[in-house]
């Protein structure tokens, strides 16, 4: 999934810092985003995956303009539980962001009456 970094992405616009960069928060929606696609081909009818943790290094700064390749590699699977190792890559092929991102197959209705009564 590609990505160009816009000013509505950097930590000064999204309060996560005072630099005109790409902003941690939006570069893990970018590599959570990865992993769902990823995990599309596992989830059955009536199902659905939802993030429950997150391990991330944003090692690189990418200026406003900058493209973002963000990817996530087949996960390993323990039940429901699937686990991403993820990759963050700019456009010259320096790796901003390495981690991994796990998330749960769920039920999607029970799932949203569950939160839904706050559960």
């Amino acid at each position: 999934m590609q990505h160009e970094v816009t000013t509505a992405d950097t930590a000064e616009q999204m309060g996560s810092g005072d630099v005109p960069v790409l902003a941690t928060p939006r570069l893990i929606a970018w590599l959570e985003a990865a992993t769902v696609q990823a995990a599309a081909g596992l989830v059955g009818p009536g199902q659905t995956s939802v993030g429950i943790a997150v391990r991330i290094e944003h090692q690189r700064a990418t200026k406003v303009g900058g493209t973002i390749e963000a990817m996530a590699d087949p996960p390993t699977t323990s039940g429901r539980r699937l686990s991403f190792v993820v990759k963050a890559i700019d456009e010259s092929g320096h790796v901003v962001a390495v981690g991994e991102i796990d998330r749960v197959i769920v039920d999607r209705e029970k799932f949203l009456v569950r939160a839904a009564e706050g559960a």
